[in-house]
């Protein structure tokens, strides 16, 4: 294959705020990987929370080059096998190939990725629009200035009722909130109730990503589905998280990408619970091949290139109407811009 990586900032809209950190800027690692006059699209981006930087991915993608260079492409999943043994479990990275092994490996069957799953693209969710933390009056200002079917919103503060009921002044869209692990047992199972008759339909993450025996009693009398995100990295926490929460939230970096992703969706629909795809403030990269699983799940969180001011990418389009899959195979991802090569 004819490889390469760039860098790129993306430029967000607004300052983004969760209970733990805030940015106005994005860094983002972009692998192509190209076979037979065709070439696929991988996204991983800098995450604080993960201890994951584009230095880091600098150094793994150097690392994987070699190999790389030398293969030929098959099938996903066989490479994202030959990356795990090469990449020492670095997820992120993972994810990157792995997204642009799928896009590539559709592209060079002339078939959308979500067609050769063949899934149901009718029923994909309508995704979310996330109104991150910030002061009261500027996230109103933000559900204003996007009018949305249903808003996701970042909470863990002290003021989160607060919150809610002023953002309920400005829109009756169905809300589902996000804590980011900021609560603890005593506040969540307080908060909640009310939550819920303020049109709140889901919680994710109340709890600290271990606690997942106080999440499981807090499940037990939880009046909305409990889903989880820090607590559900990859395929080694489903048991623990299938106890304690509802669903899960699969998001393909912390995941590894789609391969690993489809594994979880797929044992967590044996077992029966919910399904949530989610993003990080990615680009449509990322976006195109995470909405590729829109159909498998109850929730869609992947609004992520919607927040951008310069998206670097074509591809998936997230709408209050719901998803549109562009009419080119693969995860449909066309690369607009260079970036900074590497």
């Amino acid at each position: 294959m004819q490889i390469q990586a760039r860098i790129y900032e993306l430029q967000l809209k607004h300052r983004f705020g969760i209970s733990r950190s805030a940015h106005k800027v994005q860094k983002t690692f972009i692998v192509s990987l190209s076979q037979d006059g065709k070439t696929g699209y991988g996204e991983a981006t800098e995450n604080a929370y993960y201890n994951v930087t584009v230095e880091k991915l600098m150094q793994a993608w150097d690392e994987i080059v070699p190999f790389l260079g030398n293969y030929r492409l098959n099938h996903p999943s066989q490479l994202w096998e030959e990356i795990k043994r090469r990449s020492d479990n670095f997820r992120f990275f993972m994810s990157a190939i792995d997204e642009a092994a799928w896009d590539l490996f559709g592209k060079i069957r002339g078939e959308r990725t979500v067609d050769y799953w063949r899934l149901d693209k009718t029923k994909a969710p309508v995704s979310t629009y996330t109104i991150g933390l910030d002061k009261i009056e500027i996230m109103q200002q933000k559900i204003r200035e996007r009018p949305w079917p249903v808003y996701k919103i970042k909470l863990g503060t002290e003021n989160d009722e607060e919150i809610i009921r002023a953002l309920r002044t400005v829109t009756d869209a169905p809300f589902r909130v996000d804590a980011n692990a900021a609560w603890d047992f005593d506040k969540a199972k307080r908060l909640i109730p009310v939550l819920k008759d303020l049109g709140v339909e889901m919680v994710e993450q109340p709890l600290p990503a271990g606690a997942y025996k106080d999440t499981e009693r807090l499940k037990a009398t939880s009046p909305l589905p409990l889903i989880a995100d820090e607590s559900c990295r990859t395929e080694e926490d489903l048991d623990k998280a299938f106890r304690s929460f509802h669903g899960i939230n699969v998001k393909l970096t912390k995941a590894g990408g789609m391969t690993s992703a489809k594994s979880m969706f797929d044992a967590a629909e044996k077992a029966g619970v919910m399904r949530m795809i989610g993003c990080m403030t990615e680009s449509t990269v990322g976006i195109s091949a995470a909405a590729q699983f829109l159909p498998r799940v109850h929730f869609a969180d992947v609004d992520g290139a919607l927040l951008l001011r310069n998206d670097i990418a074509e591809g998936v389009q997230i709408t209050p109407d719901g998803v549109v899959y562009p009419d080119r195979p693969g995860n449909g991802v066309i690369l607009k811009t260079k970036g900074i090569s590497l």
